[in-house]
């Protein structure tokens, strides 16, 4: 094999090489068990494309090697340092996933004090909207639900905009007020 042939890798997978002998025996290390390395890291992993970027770190780790008494086991290195790669990731992944689920679990897991409290603030927002003056709930509700602007709004309920910003503005206030369970405020 010549010296070119060494420093122009036989797969794009392969890491660059430098041009020492152990370079030739990861060439032919890659060259013989590439493919049971990734299977072998993917069935970890459960990911081919994961698994790829792993053993492609093992290549780069295995060429750093500064231990010449090493090249004997290239091979067991190269699956030793893979599995511990992928086990690295593995905790990454659980760790991603403890933190995600115990913010899920933070966020949407509410006594039943506080499930409670949220249906009685749905209702008094329901039964709020209900008592606002027609015109009042009509531009609330097209302002809030459908996200018209005041000038379509205006326009649909033929009225001036600077008054469907009233409506809205008055709507908003009775509805905080009923939500937050105040009590004593007529609908405006």
């Amino acid at each position: 094999m010549s010296a070119g042939s060494r420093l122009n890798p036989p797969s794009p997978e392969l890491p660059p090489l430098r041009g020492d002998t152990r370079v030739s025996d990861v060439e032919r290390i890659f060259r013989e068990h590439n493919d049971s390395l990734v299977r072998f890291i993917a069935a970890r992993l459960g990911s081919k494309q994961e698994a790829a970027e792993v053993a492609q770190e093992a290549y780069v780790r295995l060429l750093s090697l500064d231990h010449e008494e090493a090249v004997s086991y290239l091979r067991a290195f190269l699956f030793k340092t893979a599995a511990n790669l992928a086990t690295d990731r593995l905790r990454v992944r659980s760790r991603r996933g403890f933190m995600t689920a115990s913010v899920e679990k933070a966020v949407f897991e509410l006594s039943p004090e506080r499930e409670l409290e949220g249906e009685q603030a749905v209702e008094r927002l329901r039964q709020a909207i209900d008592e606002l003056p027609q015109k009042c709930r009509e531009a609330f509700l097209l302002y809030r639900l459908e996200e018209l602007s005041c000038a379509d709004i205006a326009v649909r309920l033929g009225l001036q905009e600077r008054m469907v910003w009233r409506y809205i503005a008055r709507a908003l206030e009775y509805i905080r007020v009923r939500v937050k369970g105040e009590s004593g405020e007529r609908a405006p």
